[in-house]
């Protein structure tokens, strides 16, 4: 029986397409309907407030109350991995790439020792 999607490269090509178009429209209706505001008009720093919540929202979740392999991985060893990645990105003077290669580091690490 074959795929009715393809196969390999088209499926994987159907899937980013299917999973990025949603999240592309309203990045496009965002860019429209902030043309031209300020930075620091009420709209717009409410909206910066609003996603820095959601992303504040989305990792609390995931330490909490992970799923899947993460699961197996003890709280502690979630949150010494949040504050590694944490002291990553300030002692890097604010530099998000090496706040979350550190912090990716220090959970595949620790997760690595702990599930041996």
């Amino acid at each position: 029986m074959t795929n009715p999607i393809g196969t390999g490269f088209e499926s994987l090509l159907l899937v980013l397409f299917a999973a990025s178009l949603p999240t592309l429209v309203w990045r496009w209706l965002g860019v429209v309907v902030g043309q031209g505001a300020s930075e620091d008009s009420e709209l717009i720093v409410y909206v910066r407030y609003v996603a820095a919540a959601i992303i504040a929202a989305f990792v609390a979740q995931i330490l909490i109350s992970p799923a899947g392999m993460l699961a197996l991985v003890p709280l502690w060893l979630r949150l010494g991995a949040t504050a590694v990645g944490l002291a990553g990105f300030f002692l890097s003077r604010r530099h998000l790439l090496v706040g979350v290669f550190s912090g990716q580091a220090a959970m595949v690490l620790g997760a690595w020792w702990w599930l041996g």
